[in-house]
């Protein structure tokens, strides 16, 4: 079987890194794709629950999807010829939204994710609106056309948002994420294995991008459609490359098409 390979930068960097020269490394190393960890444009940053302005300061914050911010990433799309998944939290009518964008190699938005699964519990989420719905993008590649799915941290604990991406036609599915992925002092790296359970439930490829310790603990991932790990950051700052095998991914999805049911 011939390999094909997408290859998939994950940008395990903290908001201070410059989204630019990030874009440039892994544009360098052919990388087709980058997607960076949830909410970007603040680090997911905290507000004190009990000081309405630091709540203010916060919300103040949130970004249009038509503002600066995300021109900013299209532009640097265009120029290093770079799909890119950009985060941040988006200003809404009456309350913000933990949002990614798929932004393709010409710069065009061409996919709009909310997180459906917030943080309600806590700050800084129990300032959010969740989203509504999943969609997908035909996103076209230099190894043909690929259908993307974006999930957001938490929504890949939920199997319904997995569902609705895998009905649709997801082939592989982007994680921004912001929690421990290997060291979580309680449930140490369950939520790794909820991924590749989820990869091999629906024969679909998933990419995790994390903060790098100490703000979490990296680990930046990705599985193939049979819930094996393809790369694995450490907990340091960098660029996590993972190579996804299309033409095997459509030969899982062949011959385990009933995984795809929804």
């Amino acid at each position: 079987m011939k390999s094909i390979q997408f290859r998939v930068a994950l940008a395990q960097v903290t908001t201070g890194a410059d989204a630019d020269v990030v874009c440039a490394a892994a544009a360098a190393q052919q990388a087709e794709l980058i997607v960076f960890p949830e909410m970007f444009s603040n680090g997911y940053s905290r507000f004190e629950p009990d000081s309405q302005a630091s709540r203010k300061a916060w919300l103040d914050g949130a970004e249009p999807l038509d503002g600066a911010y995300i021109a900013g990433f299209r532009d640097v799309a265009r120029r290093r010829r770079l799909s890119i998944v950009a985060t941040f939290l988006e200003q809404g009518e009456t309350a913000p939204f933990n949002a990614a964008v798929l932004i393709d190699a010409d710069g065009e938005i061409v996919l709009h994710q909310r997180k459906r699964r917030i943080c309600f519990f806590a700050v800084p989420e129990t300032a959010c609106a969740p989203g509504d719905r999943s969609s997908v993008a035909r996103l076209k590649t230099t190894v043909g056309e690929i259908t993307v799915g974006v999930m957001i941290c938490m929504d890949r604990e939920y199997p319904e948002v997995g569902a609705d991406l895998i009905r649709q036609g997801a082939d592989i599915i982007l994680v921004p994420n912001s929690s421990p992925l290997i060291d979580d002092p309680t449930v140490g790296d369950v939520r790794v294995a909820g991924v590749r359970a989820m990869a091999f439930q629906s024969a679909a490829g998933i990419a995790v991008a994390n903060y790098p310790a100490p703000k979490d603990d990296g680990h930046s991932f990705a599985v193939d459609g049979l819930g094996r790990i393809i790369a694995m950051g450490g907990a340091e700052t960098g660029l996590v490359i993972a190579d996804f095998d299309i033409e095997a991914l459509k030969a899982v999805q062949r011959q385990e098409w009933f995984r795809r049911t929804r």
